[in-house]
C-alpha cells in the first residue's frame, strides 16, 4: 500500500502530533461514506450535541457529569479547509430549512473537550481537555486506495469484467462500444482519449444513479473530481491489454501512464497525509437506498466495503510504537436513515448492516481493532405514529418530504407533512442476498426536510436524533475517563 517514502514521511509527522500532545492529547476521528450517506449532517448534529451538552443521555461521559464542555478551537492544519461547521447548522436550523451541502473535498474541525477523569490515577489532578480533529472526506475517495496495489492492466482488466456483468451491461453500452472501436496500439488521439474519458465517467454516474445504487466504482475522483476536473490526470479509461508490447507513444501506453498519475498525485498523498494517520472510524453506509435497487446493489455495497476495509491501517496503538506509527483501534460501521423507518425496523437495519461488514469486520478484529454496527439517524426527520389499514395497526414515519419527491402518482411540494407506511425489512437479514423478492419493491423511501424546530431547539438545545449518543459513545467514551 505505502511504499518506503510514505511510511518515513507518516512516521514523522506521528512522532510530531505526538510532541505537540503531551500536554492536550489528539483524537483523529475519520468520517466517511460513499454519496448521500450523511456525513456533513453527522459531523454538524455531532458538534452541535457536543456543545450543548443535553441531548446526548447514552454518552457515558456526559451522564456520568464528567463531560464539562465542549467548544470549537482554532482550525490546526493551515493547508486544509475547515469543516463548514456554522453554515451548516445555520441550513439546517433555518426558517427555510435544508440539508447542508454533501460533502465534495477533505476538510477537518478541531473541537477541544474538557472533563473530569473517572481513574483514581489522574481523577486528583482535575479536568482535562482532549483535541477531537474531526476529518470528513468523500468515501469514493476510499475506492482509490486500493489501486495503489494494481498496475493499470490489471486495474483495466477488473473494470472491464465488472462493466460486462448483469448488472452493469446494459449500463455500460455506450462506454464499451466506444472502447471496443478504439485502437489501443495506435498513436495517442487526444480527442479519442478525452471521448473514451468521459465515456466512462458517465458510465460510473449511471451506476450511482438510485434505480441502481451501485458502489464499486472507482476511481474515486471521476465521481468527484473538485479542483482536478479536466487535468490529465482525471483523463484515462480502461482498456484492453493488446497482444504486443504497446509502443511508447500509444494510447494504451499514454492512458497507463496517466492513470500512474493519478495514483502518485491524488492517491499517494491522500493515504500519507490524511487516511494513515486517523485514530478512529466511522463509516456511514445508506443501506437502504442500495435495498432499494435490489440484491446487485447490495452484493455490490458488500464488496465496496471490504474493498475498502483492506486499506484501513487498523490494530491497536501500544505505547512503545504509538510514537511513530498510528493504527485505527475502533471501527464503527453505521447505517444511516434510521428515521426512514419505524424503530421496529432499527435492528433489522443493524443486522442487515452487520451481514454486509461480516468480511470486514473479522478482517478488523483479527488485526486487533475493535468494531460495532448499528443503524442511527444523525439528525431525526420524522416522528413515528399508526394508521389502520384493513383492519390492522400499522406504524408509519411522519415528516415532509423533500420539494420534488414522488410516490406514485403524488409528487410532493417540501411543505406539506405526510404519513408514510415504509414496509417493513425481512426478519430473517440473509434474504437480501437471497430472495430480493421478500423486500424489492415492498420498501417506500422518500427523502425528508429536516425537522421543524420549536423556538427553544433552534436557539440552544441539541438537534434530534436517533443513537448518536451510543455512538459517540463507542468512539469517544473510552478516551474521557
Amino acid at each position: 500500500m505505502a511504499n518506503w517514502t510514505d511510511e518515513t514521511r507518516i512516521a514523522l509527522d506521528n512522532m510530531r502530533d505526538s510532541v505537540t500532545g503531551l500536554f492536550v492529547p489528539t483524537i483523529r476521528l475519520g468520517v466517511t461514506g460513499l454519496s448521500r450517506a450523511g456525513k456533513t449532517v453527522f459531523i454538524t448534529s455531532m458538534i452541535q450535541n457536543l456543545i450543548e451538552g443535553d441531548n446526548l443521555s447514552l454518552f457515558g461521559p456526559l451522564a456520568e457529569g464528567r463531560l464539562i464542555g465542549a467548544q470549537l478551537s482554532p482550525h490546526p492544519n493551515a493547508a486544509m479547509p475547515r469543516f463548514a461547521y456554522e453554515e451548516h447548522l445555520k441550513a439546517l436550523k433555518g426558517e427555510d430549512r435544508h440539508w447542508p451541502q454533501s460533502t465534495r473535498q477533505i476538510s477537518q474541525v478541531r473541537l477541544t473537550l474538557k472533563f473530569q477523569p473517572d481513574h483514581w490515577a489522574t481523577a486528583w489532578a482535575g479536568p482535562r481537555e482532549v483535541h477531537l480533529d474531526i476529518v470528513d472526506y468523500p468515501g469514493e475517495w476510499l475506492l482509490d486506495l486500493p489501486l495503489l496495489d494494481k498496475n493499470y492492466r490489471e486495474w483495466s482488466d477488473d473494470a472491464l469484467q465488472k462493466a460486462h456483468a448483469p448488472a452493469r451491461a446494459n449500463i455500460a453500452e455506450s462506454w464499451l462500444n466506444l472502447t471496443l472501436k478504439a485502437d489501443a496500439s495506435a498513436p495517442l488521439d487526444e480527442e479519442l482519449a478525452t471521448r473514451l474519458s468521459n465515456a466512462f465517467k458517465a458510465y460510473l454516474q449511471a451506476c450511482r444513479a438510485d434505480e441502481h445504487a451501485l458502489s464499486a466504482l472507482p476511481p474515486g475522483r471521476f465521481l468527484m473530481p473538485g479542483d482536478m476536473e479536466g487535468s490529465p490526470a482525471l483523463t484515462f479509461a480502461p482498456l484492453p491489454a493488446p497482444d504486443a508490447t504497446p509502443k511508447s507513444d500509444s494510447l494504451y501506453a499514454q492512458m497507463e501512464r496517466r492513470y500512474e498519475a493519478y495514483k502518485n498525485i491524488v492517491v499517494r498523498p491522500f493515504f500519507r497525509d490524511h487516511f494513515a494517520r486517523l485514530d478512529r472510524q466511522i463509516i456511514l453506509v445508506d443501506a437502504l437506498t442500495a435495498l432499494n435497487a435490489g440484491s446487485d446493489a447490495v452484493t455490490d455495497l458488500e464488496k465496496a466495503l471490504g474493498e475498502i476495509l483492506i486499506c484501513f491501517k487498523t490494530g491497536n496503538n501500544p505505547l512503545w510504537t504509538s510514537f511513530f506509527s498510528t493504527h485505527i483501534d475502533k471501527i464503527l460501521f453505521a447505517a444511516t436513515k434510521a428515521d426512514h423507518m419505524p424503530h421496529t425496523n432499527h435492528d433489522r437495519l443493524g443486522e442487515v448492516l452487520g451481514l454486509l461488514v461480516k468480511g470486514a469486520r473479522q478482517r478488523a478484529h483479527y488485526q486487533g481493532a475493535e468494531t460495532q454496527s448499528m443503524a442511527l439517524a444523525a439528525i431525526r426527520a420524522t416522528h413515528e405514529g399508526e394508521v389502520e389499514h384493513e383492519g390492522k395497526m400499522l406504524k408509519t414515519i411522519i415528516g415532509t418530504p423533500q420539494k420534488g419527491e414522488s410516490l406514485g402518482d403524488k409528487t410532493y411540494d417540501g411543505t406539506s407533512e405526510i404519513a408514510l407506511y415504509p414496509g417493513n425489512l425481512p426478519e430473517n437479514p440473509e434474504s437480501i442476498f437471497e430472495d430480493e423478492q421478500s423486500y424489492k419493491g415492498k420498501l417506500k423511501f422518500l427523502r425528508f426536510r429536516p425537522p421543524v424546530l420549536d423556538n427553544a431547539t433552534r436557539q440552544k438545545s441539541g438537534l434530534p436524533h436517533i443513537r448518536l449518543d451510543r455512538a459517540l459513545d463507542f468512539l469517544l467514551g473510552d478516551k474521557l475517563q
